[in-house]
C-alpha cells in the first residue's frame, strides 16, 4: 500500500471509492453534481509537472478511466475535468458530470449553489457504482 498524505479539505469534503495505480479516487460530498476527485498517492505534489513523463501518462489514463466509468454511472450530458488547485495546494483532478438541468449549467461548478449533502444509502450507491466500474468489483 502507499503511504501519502492526503490534504485535510480534500478528505473533510470527499468520501474514498478506490484506489488506482496512481490515484486515490473519492467522491465529492456534493449531490448537486457527480464529482470525483483523483489524487496522485504521492508526497508533495503541487502541478501536473511535479509527476514525471511516465506518471504524467499514468495520469491520463487513470482520467480517461476516470470519466468512462463516471460517464457510464451517470449517463451525463457532459465530463468537466480540471486540475484548479488555488484553494488546496494538493495536486488534485476534478472529474464532474454535468447535464444541462444542473444548477450551474453552462458555467463551472464552484460556489453557484451551497454543497448538497447525499444521503446515505444514495452516496453508498455511487461509490458503488464507481467503483465497479473502475475495478470490476463492489468490495
Amino acid at each position: 500500500m502507499i503511504q501519502f498524505d492526503l490534504n485535510p479539505r480534500l478528505e473533510g469534503d470527499s468520501y474514498p471509492v478506490a484506489d488506482l495505480d496512481l490515484c486515490a479516487i473519492r467522491l465529492m460530498k456534493d449531490a448537486n453534481y457527480p464529482w470525483v476527485l483523483m489524487v496522485p498517492r504521492k508526497s508533495d505534489l503541487i502541478e501536473i509537472i511535479d509527476l514525471d513523463a511516465q506518471e504524467r501518462g499514468r495520469l491520463m489514463e487513470e482520467i480517461a478511466a476516470v470519466c468512462e466509468a463516471l460517464k457510464k454511472v451517470t449517463d451525463c450530458e457532459k465530463l468537466n475535468v480540471g486540475a484548479l488547485g488555488n484553494q488546496v495546494p494538493q495536486l488534485h483532478v476534478h472529474v464532474i458530470a454535468r447535464f444541462r438541468d444542473d444548477a450551474a449549467w453552462p458555467g463551472p461548478v464552484w460556489g453557484v449553489v451551497p454543497p448538497k449533502p447525499y444521503d446515505h444509502d444514495k452516496a453508498d450507491q455511487v461509490i458503488a457504482a464507481l467503483k465497479s466500474a473502475l475495478t470490476g468489483s463492489s468490495d
